[in-house]
């Protein structure tokens, strides 16, 4: 399966390139950005993927947070896929902006309307994963994951289930506890049925509980004027699993005083966050 090249603009001495290529897993065209360090050029370099939000593309994070500067000084290549399948015949599928298009919250859909095509857990962890590795100057025992609100959540319970493929994440506003919140109970219903058991795959808080001796390097970020924070993020919940468990040592957790859940927010804490995998990356 090749990638097409789509664009190519120098930054900060490399390169943002958008390419799209066909997926079998979500049975649609797709696009993502990625970020090529100069370093890229003569030899294999380190790579974060970056998880967005809901109603987000490809663009957001790239054109939005300021990253290439952070990631240039590290020689950190930096990957922001797609939110979901685009596209797609399925009835319904844009009627809402926190459920289908735009929002397919990390997970393999197993309700049949949905199944075939919203499978964004294998697309980023299996397909999109293997693509950037084979066709891309990325050192794939270098690689970390990162994201926003529900890519927040999605980076957290891919890094969990695939610690041999990612070394490290951190999120900014992440849903900690799709379970217990409005957003996640739609989404996880919706694409996989009433049985709040089979949540629990997608659920940081539920797998935290199932995944005792999986060794964790964690940043969360979350700003205290986060319009969303008590009612959707639900990272108190987070914060009280964590010392249940004693794995403090394992998870930063910062509350940002006054920050919102914005690209601001984002933009501002950025170099902590690429700092944070770079320490693991680079050694």
């Amino acid at each position: 399966m090749l990638i097409t090249q789509v664009s190519k603009n120098k930054c900060f001495g490399g390169h943002v390139v958008k390419y799209e290529h066909h997926s079998e897993e979500l049975g649609c065209d797709m696009k993502f950005n990625v970020f090529l360090p100069k370093e890229s050029i003569t030899q294999k370099v380190p790579a974060i993927f970056f998880l967005s939000g809901l109603t987000c593309t490809e663009d957001n994070f790239i054109q939005k947070s300021g990253a290439m500067a952070e990631a240039s000084k590290h020689g950190i290549a930096l990957i922001a896929p797609d939110t979901s399948p685009r596209g797609v015949s399925i009835e319904g599928d844009s009627d809402s902006w926190d459920f289908g298009t735009g929002a397919g919250f990390y997970v393999d859909a197993t309700e049949e309307k949905w199944a075939k095509h919203y499978r964004m857990y294998s697309y980023i962890v299996k397909e999109l994963h293997a693509l950037v590795m084979q066709q891309l100057p990325i050192n794939e025992e270098r690689v970390s994951v990162m994201g926003h609100s529900m890519g927040g959540h999605g980076a957290l319970t891919i890094y969990i289930k695939n610690p041999s493929q990612f070394k490290t994440a951190s999120a900014f506003s992440p849903i900690a506890n799709p379970s217990n919140c409005p957003w996640g109970q739609k989404a996880l219903s919706g694409y996989l049925g009433s049985d709040k058991e089979t949540w629990k795959a997608y659920d940081t808080v539920e797998l935290l509980k199932s995944h005792l001796n999986q060794k964790l390097d964690i940043l969360v970020d979350v700003g205290t004027a986060d319009n969303f924070l008590a009612k959707e993020l639900l990272i108190d919940q987070l914060e009280e699993t964590v010392k249940q468990l004693g794995r403090e040592t394992e998870f930063t957790i910062r509350r940002q005083e006054g920050y919102d859940h914005s690209y601001f927010f984002i933009s501002t804490f950025i170099a902590d966050h690429i700092q944070h995998h770079a320490n693991l990356l680079k050694k």
